[in-house]
């Protein structure tokens, strides 16, 4: 019955008021939507409470599959911009409260462009033109992140971070190749169809339970069977990103748990060898699970968190303004 009554909680941190908890934590949210030619996604802004200081940079925050930015995740928006940054995020088409059919990510680049139009307007605006501005991708928004460095024009990031990104599945979740040839006999009609195998992943994320009931109590979370078209896209956009790791020329940090069974700690491992940056960080966390921010026991998470800000606060003094 506790569990239960656990899971009726308006937001991830319980029942105060969003208000006062952002208030708590030193930041100030602001919550809108953001007309795109795909659809209106929901957006979010972790702003520093204390505008006594300026603003660092900009962080642009990218989640996971079948998440959103409203809850757990924002876990981390708080935390970067307690650290001083000015921090934006945006559900994913099909995710959350944007518009989209639910976890369909049948055009990974669409689903990317849409979200950096948010994240450009922010970028190029009088305000935060000048400073720097980083790309953060969690998971399978990691690969929408690596799809949005390519997409955006040269010089207009000024690094990356990576949280255990997907960049090359693992054997447990690559779909069956006759599958997908089957499904696709059909000319695209099974494309939304939610009937792959699912192979419980959120439960394989996850290594503190205390957590996973959290998480998995998120009113917006998609429990359903992954999509025909999610499962060929994530294996078409996987290839096309490790064929493209030279093109990554920005700083970046990309961090990843050993003991990763939903993304391939791989997937950090070949960015880190074959990306064309000089400045370039891998973090691999020995015995770490795949949610290295909100599903790990609180010292792992402390220790991933401190190697996150030491690395953006340099380059944040490092590279200064923008030109």
């Amino acid at each position: 019955m506790g569990s239960k009554a656990e899971t009726r909680n308006p937001n991830f941190w319980g029942s105060t008021p969003e208000e006062e908890y952002y208030t708590s934590q030193g930041v100030r949210n602001t919550q809108s939507f953001f007309t795109t030619p795909n659809g209106n996604i929901f957006t979010q802004s972790f702003l520093p409470l204390d505008q006594s200081k300026p603003v660092k940079g900009t962080v642009y925050m990218t989640h996971g599959y079948g998440s959103d930015t409203g809850w757990a995740f924002q876990k981390i928006c708080i935390k970067y911009s307690s650290w001083g940054y000015a921090v934006f995020a945006a559900d994913m088409l099909g995710h959350g409260r944007s518009d989209g059919l639910r976890c369909y990510l049948g055009d990974m680049n669409k689903v990317a462009a849409t979200s950096l139009l948010f994240f450009l307007s922010v970028r190029n605006s009088e305000l935060y033109r000048d400073i720097p501005a980083f790309l953060f991708g969690e998971s399978m928004g990691g690969a929408a992140t690596m799809l949005m460095y390519i997409q955006s024009e040269p010089d207009t990031w000024t690094g990356l971070i990576f949280s255990a990104p997907l960049f090359v599945l693992p054997d447990n979740m690559k779909p069956s190749k006759i599958r997908l040839f089957m499904y696709g006999l059909l000319f695209g009609m099974a494309d939304t169809w939610a009937l792959m195998p699912d192979n419980r992943m959120v439960g394989k994320a996850i290594k503190d339970p205390e957590k996973l009931k959290i998480i998995a109590s998120n009113p917006r979370i998609y429990i359903g069977k992954p999509r025909v078209g999610t499962m060929r896209e994530l294996v078409r956009v996987s290839e096309y990103i490790q064929d493209n790791f030279g093109q990554v020329t920005v700083p970046f940090l990309t961090a990843h748990g050993t003991s990763d069974c939903v993304t391939s700690p791989m997937s950090s491992s070949l960015l880190y060898e074959k990306a064309s940056s000089v400045d370039k960080t891998l973090k691999l966390y020995d015995g770490m699970y795949h949610s290295l921010i909100q599903g790990e026991l609180d010292e792992n998470v402390d220790r991933v968190l401190e190697d996150m800000r030491e690395w953006i606060d340099e380059r944040a003094s490092r590279y200064g303004t923008q030109s």
